[in-house]
């Protein structure tokens, strides 16, 4: 265990990818810039070449479907688009190309690419670069999203996205960027689709992911103080959702709240409301 930012951690995940199997490319916009997308691809360019770390034109949609069409030719594309609310223009390439592919095919082929995406506020930006679409996204067959909140997540959860055989959304929030956390050494992998409880309770179950989970740890210390024991799922992952660990959470506790970024209306939180009281 080393004690490292998040983006340092997935830094280190991209280096053991690539340094595993030759497949691995990444790139993306500002992707070899010497800020290295904040951090995150510092190094790489110098490390493995220009033919495997490089820049893009800013050109979402186009270079989304070149990243599908190398993945149905044996690369495993890292695809770094920055900004979340700019990759709606790619939404025909993953939504009836990446996500479908593998099912229109008779499971003959897939499309083994992750897409590294920024969410969240910062810089004082405007509406076009702030949003908190994941809701949209986790609506998609055929496609898993990730959003992990701590340092060892960020580098488990890329190293599982990099190496599943089908498109993987991995979804970073700018705040996450600087936090430090222990990380493992070595390939370490975190399972798409497996939620952890990062503290037990009996009074109340949280629900949270990506930076609100960072907000509820701070909660569940406050509440601790005031004798309020909470359940806290870190769900890691935003399709699929690990629902098994939250209901058994439920029937000890009988009572939920869900943490969610997004707009409150057809949320991820929303969702698990929704499931929780059927």
């Amino acid at each position: 265990m080393r004690n490292k930012k998040y983006s340092e951690a997935i830094n280190e995940a991209l280096v053991t990818a690539m340094d595993a199997d030759s497949s691995v490319i990444c790139y993306g916009l500002g992707v070899p810039d010497p800020k290295g997308v904040f951090g995150t691809t510092l190094g790489l360019k110098e490390k493995f070449g220009e033919d495997r770390i490089f820049d893009i034109p800013t050109a979402e949609n186009a270079m989304t479907g070149v990243g599908i069409g190398a993945s149905l030719n044996g690369i495993r594309p890292v695809m770094v688009h920055q900004r979340l609310d700019f990759f709606l223009l790619a939404m025909d390439q993953l939504v009836n190309n990446a996500a479908k592919w593998y099912y229109m095919f008779g499971g003959q082929n897939s499309v083994p690419i992750t897409i590294r995406l920024v969410l969240g506020r910062g810089w004082g930006q405007g509406p076009t670069h702030s949003q908190n679409l994941q809701a949209i996204f986790s609506h998609i067959p055929g496609l898993k999203v990730v959003m992990p909140s701590t340092s060892a997540d960020a580098k488990g959860l890329l190293l599982s996205s990099i190496f599943d055989d089908n498109p993987v959304l991995f979804l970073e929030h700018r705040w996450l960027h600087d936090l430090k956390g222990d990380v493992p050494n070595g390939d370490y992998r975190v399972p798409i689709g497996k939620a952890q409880l990062l503290s037990e309770g009996k009074d109340i179950t949280i629900v949270s992911f990506s930076y609100m989970t960072i907000e509820a740890l701070h909660a569940v210390e406050i509440l601790n103080k005031k004798g309020i024991s909470c359940d806290l799922i870190d769900l890691r992952s935003v399709s699929p959702i690990d629902y098994d660990l939250i209901y058994n959470s439920i029937k000890k506790t009988g009572l939920l709240i869900t943490l969610d970024t997004g707009v409150g209306t057809n949320s991820i939180a929303s969702e698990i409301i929704a499931k929780a009281t059927i």
